[in-house]
């Protein structure tokens, strides 16, 4: 050995994989040294090995020296099984060993993306994955509250887990699997195309009724409390119980059958109801002949027209300005005279029930009534038949017949009063109204 500048120079023999030794005496020159550090860490005196951190020059000189655990010179590399700092490849130093490891990020943590035995963090590893996965149970168990997709079992995850008596994968809250729990009437969710309304609850008198699900409404025969007084569950307005499911009395504007002969919906005595429902209305039932005007009590003339003359706007004007009363009565007679040759009366609804331009009627009051805005308008004696064409040529009972043609939504000349046919203004037609 010999001494410089503080500093002893060794020679060593070396030993690589498959080499063969040299050695040197202290006369040759070697081509690998050693330098000898002096002991201070991070003294900056580019000894390998002396602890003091500083970078080793001589990794990757072939040469395994002190400090190192391999040097493959050229062949070191980070995907090497010799590592660039001369280490042998080891699962923690930060470097991939190719063909041995997925990764290396060269710490213990197991929560990342590079995990114990440095294999890629994966959903099923038993290591949660922090911010990619909710859980990891390391099983291929779906039902145990950690699914293969290393998420918590959740309603409309498509998984049955505990609890759920469904699971159709979906959030959709109208089908047969809400919230994951079979569909019934009474859940809270509406289910589509099955019912109309589900409030959470069993009850039938709120505005959901039970075990159908369907909107509470007035003729469902289901007592809505605090909406209606009644609900008989009947399309009958002349009942105990109205249409409006009301309880009926008299003054309310609708007959009671049995009970009231009249129900005009006001507290005038001296009308033709009076304030008992008595009827003082002149109201019979089938076509009538020669009454006299002065016997039809309670009724107002609300139009008047001749049989030779055309009226327009029958449904505007006529019905819908000026004979706008719950009913109605229908005549003819001459001109100037107070009695009427033929008439009949029912309620509005019958009188203008739409028959279109067949031979069909709508038999009301002991009356057979047609209407048709583009056709003609009348009636006949109840069961009688009709022949329109397009008014009424029937002439079975002739003296009961009544029709006045209509078009385009007018009144029209013609054509019929009983068994008068004028198409001269010396006869007239009239509508009365009554309520």
């Amino acid at each position: 050995m010999t001494g410089k500048l503080g500093r002893t120079t060794l020679t060593v023999a070396v030993v690589l994989a498959g080499a063969t030794s040299v050695g040197c005496t202290p006369e040759e020159s070697s081509p690998f040294t050693m330098t000898k550090g002096d002991g201070t860490e991070g003294d900056g005196d580019g000894d390998p090995g002396d602890g003091d951190g500083d970078a080793n020059p001589n990794c990757g000189d072939g040469v395994v020296q002190v400090g190192e655990e391999c040097d493959l010179g050229s062949q070191n590399g980070e995907s090497s099984q010799c590592t660039p700092t001369c280490h042998i490849a080891a699962c923690g130093d930060g470097y991939v060993y190719q063909g041995f490891e997925e990764c290396d990020d060269g710490n213990a943590t197991n929560a990342d993306d590079c995990v114990t035995g440095c294999k890629l963090a994966t959903c099923g590893d038993g290591f949660l994955h922090a911010g990619v996965e909710a859980c990891d149970d390391g099983n291929l168990d779906n039902a145990d509250g950690c699914t293969t997709m290393c998420l918590p079992g959740t309603c409309s995850d498509g998984i049955l887990q505990e609890g759920e008596q469904c699971d159709d994968g979906n959030v959709d809250t109208s089908d047969d699997c809400p919230a994951c729990q079979f569909a019934f009437c009474g859940d809270g969710y509406v289910q589509n195309g099955v019912e109309a309304c589900d409030d959470g609850n069993l009850d039938s008198n709120d505005g959901c009724t039970s075990p159908l699900c369907e909107h509470a409404q007035c003729g469902d025969g289901i007592l809505y409390e605090g909406v209606e007084e009644c609900d008989d569950g009947n399309d009958v307005n002349g009942d105990a119980c109205t249409l409006a499911c009301t309880v009926a009395f008299c003054g309310d504007g609708v007959k009671q059958a049995g009970v009231e002969e009249c129900d005009d919906g006001n507290d005038v005595d001296d009308d033709y109801c009076t304030n008992d429902c008595t009827s003082l209305l002149y109201f019979v039932e089938g076509p009538q002949t020669n009454v006299d005007e002065a016997d039809l009590g309670g009724w107002e003339e609300c139009w008047t027209g001749f049989y030779g003359t055309t009226y327009p706007n029958l449904t505007g004007t006529i019905l819908g300005q000026q004979c706008t009363g719950s009913k109605l009565l229908v005549g003819c007679r001459p001109v100037n005279s107070t009695v009427f040759t033929l008439l009949a009366m029912g309620d509005r609804e019958d009188v203008l029930f739409e028959t279109g331009q067949g031979n069909v009627t709508h038999d009301a009051n002991g009356v057979s009534w047609y209407y048709n805005g583009s056709w003609s308008m009348g009636f006949a004696d109840l069961g009688t038949g009709v022949q329109r064409n397009s008014c009424d040529t029937g002439n079975v009972s002739p003296t009961l017949r009544m029709c006045w043609h209509t078009g385009n939504n007018q009144i029209t000349t013609g054509y019929r009063c009983g068994s008068q046919f004028p198409f001269n203004n010396q006869w007239e037609r009239v509508i009365m109204h009554a309520d």
